[in-house]
């Protein structure tokens, strides 16, 4: 069973089939997932998000980037790390005006909840809450951030962050998953955001590349 099955419980099975298969990835399944498609807009705020956005970038966090029908790839491959515990990457990378960029994500399961690690070197460990909406996809929505770097560590204060709100779905009438992602500030509004559909490819695996992995992998959670 996925880290996703564990924690929806028996709201699972109300996933779209697709859906059970792409958020069932795991080291049970013995699968990854690869989704190639077109992101139709990648959107950020007014002018002054983009020093907090190019401050994400540099450990592959945020995209500062804007544009319209962006090629993306998104890897969803299981691993264990070095902790013991059951991973799953999340790594999506696009291209935009020619200009590669990347977003590093890795989830664990903790107990009743995925923690979802940002970043290259795991700096930004942010609680997720999931729900399955009417259309059988699946709701992510960031809580509690959590900031690690050696021997420092705090609650980000959301004042200085943002949340974010994940929809992703299955679409029969053109059997492609569609994603909307809005990112906010609860004082200043819109910070970034895109839409886009893809189709997904799935292999057999247990072990993801190491180019999707962390460089530094973080054991608070």
């Amino acid at each position: 069973m996925s880290m996703f099955a564990e924690v929806l419980g028996s709201d699972f099975t109300r996933l779209h089939p697709m859906m059970q298969r792409r958020f069932g990835v795991g080291l049970a399944s013995g699968e990854a997932c690869v989704g190639r498609g077109v992101m139709s807009s990648i959107r950020r705020g007014p002018w002054w998000t983009v020093p907090f956005l190019q401050i994400g970038r540099l450990r592959n966090i945020l995209v500062p980037d804007v544009g319209e029908n962006v090629p993306f790839v998104i890897e969803n491959h299981p691993y264990r790390d070095p902790f013991g515990r059951e991973t799953v990457t999340f790594v999506r990378e696009y291209v935009v005006r020619g200009t590669r960029r990347r977003f590093d994500a890795t989830m664990i399961r903790d107990g009743d909840r995925i923690v979802d690690y940002l970043g290259t070197h795991q700096h930004l460990a942010v609680d997720l809450v999931l729900a399955v909406d009417d259309r059988g996809g699946l709701e992510l929505r960031s809580d509690a951030q959590r900031f690690y770097e050696g021997p420092v560590a705090f609650s980000f204060p959301m004042l200085f962050s943002g949340r974010a709100l994940l929809r992703e779905w299955f679409d029969e009438s053109d059997e492609r998953f569609h994603v909307d992602l809005e990112v906010r500030n609860e004082r200043f509004g819109f910070l970034f955001g895109y839409r886009g559909s893809f189709t997904c490819e799935w292999m057999p695996t247990t072990e993801a590349p190491a180019r999707l992995k962390p460089r530094r992998h973080e054991r608070r959670t």
